[in-house]
């Protein structure tokens, strides 16, 4: 086989394997990983269940995987949000709109992230939140830049309660289309993060906000 075959043959394994970490996510989302089996994800691609090992060692290992690119994702997506961001102001509403984008594009991860991480084996699972506490730190920066007094652990929590309140976008249902969802769920993240810090929400991503006494 031939440099061309050899690097086709490549890209049409990482296509397939994709295919598995999608379908496995949907069904993991749907009947939890332990209601789902390896003759399920072969089902729903139309291959026997045992065409999965041929990319992925176990079924653990293809959650693995998924939980893994996650957490890798949204921490390069993190780091390309600050990095583009003119200031502190704007690097957290970055960091809202990514979140809120993933989640609204990928609901089905979200889920599964969310609840599956105890099947992961332990040195993978700290690999995993290690990449979460990174993202997580991002935001914290990012909330201290617009109010550098405010105590880390508050801003911590408030991290976390944001990043919750976008990832809720599974139970959303359907009466909001995406734009709307996303604009509603962007808009009370970014009120309840500068709230959080005594500040009232500004007006565009780079105005300085008010201090809110009151």
């Amino acid at each position: 086989m031939g440099p061309q075959e050899t690097a086709a043959a490549g890209t049409r394994r990482r296509s397939r394997q994709a295919d598995f970490l999608h379908v496995a996510a949907e069904l993991f989302a749907e009947r939890g990983y332990g209601g789902t089996s390896i003759d399920d994800l072969g089902a729903r691609l139309g291959v026997s269940g045992p065409a999965v090992y041929w990319h992925f060692a176990s079924k653990e290992a293809l959650l693995t995987q998924m939980l893994e690119d996650i957490s890798d994702r949204l921490l390069a997506g993190g780091t390309r949000c600050l990095a583009e961001a003119l200031d502190d102001h704007q690097g957290l509403r970055n960091l809202v709109r990514w979140q809120v984008r993933f989640a609204l594009d990928h609901p089905e991860l979200i889920t599964v992230h969310a609840r599956e991480l105890a099947h992961v084996p332990p040195p993978a699972r700290r690999r995993i939140r290690s990449a979460q506490r990174r993202y997580v730190e991002q935001w914290v920066e990012a909330l201290g830049g617009v109010a550098p007094g405010s105590a880390p652990e508050l801003r911590r929590a408030a991290t976390h309660a944001a990043i919750g309140l976008i990832n809720s976008t599974p139970y959303l249902g359907t009466e909001l289309d995406g734009a709307a969802a996303a604009g509603l769920l962007e808009e009370m993240a970014v009120a309840a993060l500068y709230r959080s810090v005594g500040m009232r929400p500004p007006a565009g991503a780079t105005t300085a906000p008010e201090r809110d006494d009151g």
